[in-house]
């Protein structure tokens, strides 16, 4: 009796042993997840970027092989330049407009708050003095002038956030070249990548055992389908979001209604912009500026797309990906609040790569 107890107590002690083991290897693991994503990742993001489009491209190339029977080398580089060229003509074509449009909006910030905002304040401050006018003068006095001190500093508010634009316009500016690096890399390696993808490819794969590659075979089967519902998801989140945009700003009597839902919906998608990074301003200008009704339908609009968005976005996400709507969400709202737009997405996706791996017996992590 005393000797089964005995065992049982080593059983025991080894179960806690063997728990904490596991503990520490999943949080070394972890450890090393988020060193790679926050250190190393930067460094060899241009590398990265430039073997996903040289796969993306593979395809094409091998079309334009086999139609034309041309040799793969020169096709593909051909491939990958018309690519870049195309990209870097839209890009230059869209951000064209978008700078003229940011720097009009600065421009013409201190005007409306000189034919706009500050009549509306001066009408509202007479409108209330005309109804505490027979308060006693010292507090009209006192009260003329906070409101003249308010007045000022609203449009020394309005000048320091327009200069404060400038200056977040001037430190894009310097970032420019950092950035002008990373997208020469990035162009260049597709080139060298694209050319001798298979060779690439198959030097990876020697480096790993036979399990290893085959795990490393199935990451890549599974991401490819997943990446695609990815898009294809939120691809659907943004048209619905468009679609109501366009209604409501219909609605409201906005001009142009479309191509702001577009920008609004575009917008959206970011996480550290979204909806509310366009609409709650507008609506609070229209406040300033007194219509009133147009401010509402703004805000009703907003709340509207916001609790749909959030409704909808769980679901469709964590339904294609095949993880429960609530995980979805946590992994997206942890993914977004410590790696921005990269964990917004990438953290979902992890999970159900996991997932993947775990339900076909691959790895194991959980029952």
């Amino acid at each position: 009796m005393q000797s089964k107890t005995q065992e049982d107590a080593v059983e025991a002690q080894n179960s806690k042993k063997s728990f904490v083991i596991n503990v520490l290897f999943y949080l070394l693991i972890g450890l090393i997840v988020i060193a790679t994503l926050k250190f190393i990742l930067p460094l060899v993001s241009p590398f990265i970027m430039g073997f996903l489009i040289a796969y993306l491209l593979r395809k094409p190339t091998k079309s334009l092989v086999a139609s034309f029977k041309l040799p793969y080398k020169p096709v593909s580089a051909l491939v990958v330049l018309v690519f870049y060229v195309s990209i870097g003509f839209l890009i230059s074509l869209v951000g064209a407009n978008l700078v003229t449009m940011i720097a009009s909006a600065i421009i013409e910030l201190p005007v409306v708050y000189e034919e706009q905002i500050r009549p509306f304040l001066i009408t509202t401050y007479t409108t209330i003095e005309q109804i505490i006018f027979n308060l006693n003068p010292t507090i009209r006095d006192v009260l003329y002038e906070n409101f003249q001190r308010f007045i000022g500093s609203i449009g020394e508010n309005i000048t320091n956030i327009s200069l404060g634009i400038v200056g977040f316009l001037s430190s894009i500016a310097t970032s420019l070249p950092g950035l002008f690096v990373r997208t020469l890399l990035m162009v260049v390696s597709t080139f060298f990548i694209a050319v001798d993808f298979d060779s690439h490819t198959s030097f990876i794969l020697r480096q790993f055992s036979p399990k290893g590659a085959k795990i490393l075979i199935s990451i890549k089967n599974y991401l490819k389908d997943t990446l695609l519902v990815v898009f294809k998801s939120y691809g659907t989140i943004m048209f619905i979001t468009f679609c109501e945009l366009s209604a409501g700003l219909i609605l409201v009597d906005i001009p142009n209604p479309i191509l702001i839902a577009m920008i609004i919906a575009a917008f959206d998608i970011l996480p550290l912009f979204g909806t509310g990074g366009i609409m709650v301003p507008w609506v609070i200008f229209n406040l300033v500026i007194g219509s009133y009704g147009r401010a509402l339908g703004l805000f009703i609009l907003y709340v509207f797309v916001t609790i749909v968005r959030n409704m909808i976005e769980p679901k469709i996400v964590g339904g294609q990906l095949g993880i429960h709507p609530i995980v979805a969400l946590m992994s997206m709202f942890i993914g977004a609040t410590y790696f921005g737009f990269l964990g917004l997405f990438g953290f979902p996706i992890t999970l159900s790569l996991l997932k993947h791996l775990n339900d076909e017996g691959i790895i194991k992590i959980f029952k």
